[in-house]
Formats: C-alpha cells, sequence, structure tokens
C-alpha cells in the first residue's frame, strides 16, 4: 500500500483523537469541535515553522496534553504510540462545565420560541384547515432557523457567517412564498418536499462553524444528523404515548381533547422536539454513541439481505419495478434511507482500524444498492418514455442519476479499502465532499423548477 499523503495521514491522526474523545463517558464536559480547533492551530503553526506533519501532531499532542486530562488519557491507553512519552503527565480529573445549565436553557427557549411561531400564522388568520399549503411550505422557516441560531450561539459564529446563514433563510423564505402555486400542483409539493433538505445544509455550516471547510467537521455534521434522528424518533414514540394518555384521560370525563392534539400538541411538540432532540445529541453524547453504532451494525445486515433478496427475484421472475408515480417515490426513500445507513455508518466507524466482516457487509449493501438504483432509473425512464416529462419525474430522475454517482464511487473506493489500496479516509472524503451536491439539487428543484413547470 503506497504512504500516504502527509494531509491525508493528518485527518487520519485527528480522527482518531477525535474519536477517542467522543467514546469517553465524560464527553458531555468536553468541547470536542473547540479542541480540535484548537490541535489543528497548533500543527498548522508547527508545520509553518519547520515540523514534518508526523511531527507536528505529536507535539500539537502533548500541548492539548497539557490542557486537557483526555489527551493524557489518550496517550496512555495508546501506550505504543510515541506521544506517550511526549504526554504522559499526572493525571487530574475533569469538572462539568459552568455553561451546561445555559445551554440547556437557551436550547429549550428556542424550542418554545419553534413551538410558538408554528402557531403564529393563526393569531393573523391563517387557518391552517383552509390553508395547509402555507404551513406546508413554511414550518422547515419557523424551526430549522432557531437551530441554526443555535449553533451559532454554541459555536460563537463569525458576524459574517452569521450573515450569510440568516440570507440563505430570507431567501428560502421569499422563494417558499412567492410563487402563484396551482392547487394539487406537483411543484408546491416538490418544493415542500426539497425545501427542508436545502435548509438543513445552512444548519450543518452553522453546526460545524470554521471546521466545515474539514472533512472532520462535515463528518460530525453527518454523525448529528444520524443521532438527532435517534433521538427524535424516541421522542416521537414518547409523544406518541403521552398523547393517547391525553384523549383518554380527558375522554373520562366527557371532553374531546382530539382538536387540542391536533390543532396545538402534535404542531408545537413536533416543531420543540427538534431543538430539544438537537441539545440532548449535544449534552449526551456518550449515552448515543453506544446505541447508535449497535442500531447501524442492527440494520445494515437486514437491508443486505433485503436488497440482495429483492434482486434475486427480480432476476428470477423476470419482472420490473412498477411505474406508478408512488411506487417510484417510495422506492426513491428506500435508496435514500440506505445511503443514509451508510452514511451514519461511515461517520461511526473508527478510520484506523483495519477492515472487517461488517466492512464486507457495508460493500454488499453499497452494490445492491447501486443495482437497485439503476434498475429505478430504468423504470423512470420508461416511465418518461411512454408519458413524456413532468415535475415529478424529472425530480425522480435527477435525484437517482445523484444516488447513482455517490454509490458507484462509494462501492470503488470501498471495495478498494478492503483490497488494501485505499484508505478509509478517501471515502470519507467523497461522502463529504459530495454533500453539497443534495442541497443544490434541492434548492434548483424549490426555485427552478415551478416556474419551468408552470407552476404545475
Amino acid at each position: 500500500m503506497a504512504p500516504l499523503p502527509d494531509a491525508t495521514m493528518l485527518e487520519e491522526q485527528i480522527g482518531q483523537w477525535r474519536s477517542y474523545l467522543r467514546r469517553r463517558q465524560a464527553i458531555h464536559t468536553v468541547d470536542v469541535a473547540e479542541l480540535e480547533d484548537h490541535l489543528r492551530e497548533q500543527v498548522a503553526n508547527l508545520v509553518q515553522a519547520g515540523l514534518a506533519t508526523d511531527e507536528a501532531f505529536l507535539v500539537a499532542v502533548k500541548r492539548m496534553g497539557d490542557l486537557d486530562a483526555l489527551s493524557r488519557e489518550f496517550a496512555r491507553e495508546h501506550s505504543e504510540r510515541l506521544w506517550k512519552q511526549l504526554v504522559v503527565l499526572p493525571s487530574d480529573s475533569g469538572t462539568p462545565p459552568a455553561a451546561a445549565r445555559t445551554d440547556a436553557v437557551v436550547a429549550f427557549a428556542l424550542a418554545v420560541g419553534a413551538a410558538l411561531l408554528v402557531k403564529l400564522p393563526a393569531f393573523f388568520g391563517v387557518d391552517p384547515e383552509k390553508n395547509p399549503v402555507f404551513y406546508v411550505h413554511n414550518v422547515p422557516l419557523f424551526v430549522l432557523p432557531l437551530l441554526a441560531a443555535y449553533f451559532a450561539w454554541k459555536r460563537r459564529l463569525d458576524k459574517t457567517l452569521i450573515r450569510g446563514l440568516a440570507a440563505a433563510f430570507v431567501v428560502a423564505g421569499v422563494f417558499a412564498n412567492i410563487y402563484p402555486w396551482v392547487p394539487t400542483g406537483s411543484t408546491q409539493s416538490l418544493s415542500a418536499l426539497h425545501l427542508p433538505m436545502a435548509l438543513w445544509f445552512a444548519v450543518g455550516i452553522a453546526y460545524a462553524g470554521s471546521r466545515w471547510r474539514h472533512v472532520a467537521g462535515r463528518m460530525d455534521f453527518i454523525r448529528f444528523s444520524g443521532e438527532l434522528f435517534i433521538y427524535y424518533v424516541l421522542i416521537a414514540l414518547g409523544g406518541g404515548v403521552f398523547t393517547g394518555f391525553t384523549l383518554m384521560i380527558f375522554e373520562a370525563i366527557g371532553i374531546n381533547a382530539e382538536r387540542f392534539v391536533q390543532l396545538w400538541l402534535l404542531p408545537c411538540g413536533a416543531a420543540g422536539a427538534v431543538l430539544v432532540g438537537s441539545w440532548l445529541v449535544e449534552a449526551k453524547q456518550s449515552v448515543i454513541e453506544n446505541m447508535a453504532p449497535v442500531l447501524t451494525r442492527l440494520f445494515t445486515p437486514l437491508f443486505a439481505a433485503m436488497l440482495v433478496t429483492f434482486l434475486a427475484t427480480l432476476l428470477w421472475t423476470g419482472r420490473g419495478i412498477g411505474i406508478d408515480r408512488n411506487v417510484l417515490i417510495g422506492f426513491d426513500l428506500l435508496l435514500a434511507l440506505v445511503l443514509g445507513l451508510l452514511l451514519y455508518s461511515i461517520s461511526a466507524r473508527d478510520p484506523g482500524k483495519a477492515p472487517g466482516a461488517f466492512d464486507v457487509v457495508q460493500v454488499v449493501v453499497v452494490i445492491a444498492a447501486l443495482l437497485a438504483d439503476a434498475v429505478a432509473l430504468s423504470a423512470i425512464a420508461a416511465r418518461i418514455s411512454e408519458f413524456g416529462l413532468s415535475p415529478n419525474r424529472v425530480a425522480a430522475l435527477g435525484e437517482n442519476v445523484i444516488l447513482l454517482v455517490n454509490l458507484g464511487w462509494s462501492a470503488n473506493l470501498y471495495v478498494g479499502f478492503l483490497r488494501g489500496k485505499r484508505s478509509f479516509a478517501d471515502l470519507e472524503r467523497w461522502q463529504t465532499d459530495y454533500l453539497p451536491v443534495y442541497p443544490a439539487w434541492a434548492a434548483l428543484v424549490v426555485i427552478v423548477f415551478p416556474p419551468l413547470f408552470g407552476y404545475l
């Protein structure tokens, strides 16, 4: 295997150091992103002073060891590494950050703000039952700017970046509301589906801050997205139980609380849960990071078996995918879920470990999803050939092509990693570099598709 370039080697070393910190049970006492920024700054200064990249990393870790007990633990556990002799000092215990309580207050205040914003239009006469289109297009704009604001406050983003993010949300709000939507038109549904995808990219920039330009920063956002999804599902399940009991106990005294649940409890709870879940990911990383990899290892083989069985059945029966619109949409969602599972698996994996059995399963998932995507593309092409172009078909075609490119090159890089010809960092870099393609396509659908197809 050829020697890795200095930049790649540095990213792997920092990735291993960061993964170690995130696995510690005391992780809530450490702002890992801030520590990594400091480490990178130290490395850059030392390289400019004339040290080789690997030497600069060792010295920087030593200096971090002077500042943080976990870095000393890292050196102590990796006893065979050179940095042990550079870092090991008498241990001390960390203390909980003084700002933890403030962080919780800010997060919950923003959660209440998101819940109130969801109901604000109703006070100005916008009835959700008579004008559901307005709410479908604007609910992301009630929640995601507040989530971005939370991370802007937590990461202490500079004013230039904050102004850029604010401008992005304003532009999104304009394009969500200026078009003369045709009732039951496809473009309004596509816009409502794709707007949150585009805005999630802005949240990612707020989450990572200056680290967004680094692979590690973008990979951390992928990890955050997966962990938030898990927390949100758990909160939703608990909310479902709470809703059921609310309806039951009021029904016991002859009061039907269904309208309150529909108009207040569900929309406000769903909006606020995004902020609460994000705070939980930040505050309880050691908890979710113990559970998330287990879920990943459980569902990845299941999806691999399902896709392989599907492809085998497809070949055996000679049947093709139905060209019904709902079937194609469902198939695209399945492929997107498989890709999300792959992304989160990559983000949760220690890049320094050698290939193992789970990596083989991952390759099977990627190749099976790639073949399934090719089948879906042929079905979409058949639908276009038979019925012509439409907003839904063009959107499905574009999304499947984007998925095909991602999965195809991912399969190539993953197979290369298994064969010892590629670094795992190459796969991480490809996935994080490819991330902007998704929000760019989503923005195109939101901005260009409505006038292009006459708002139909």
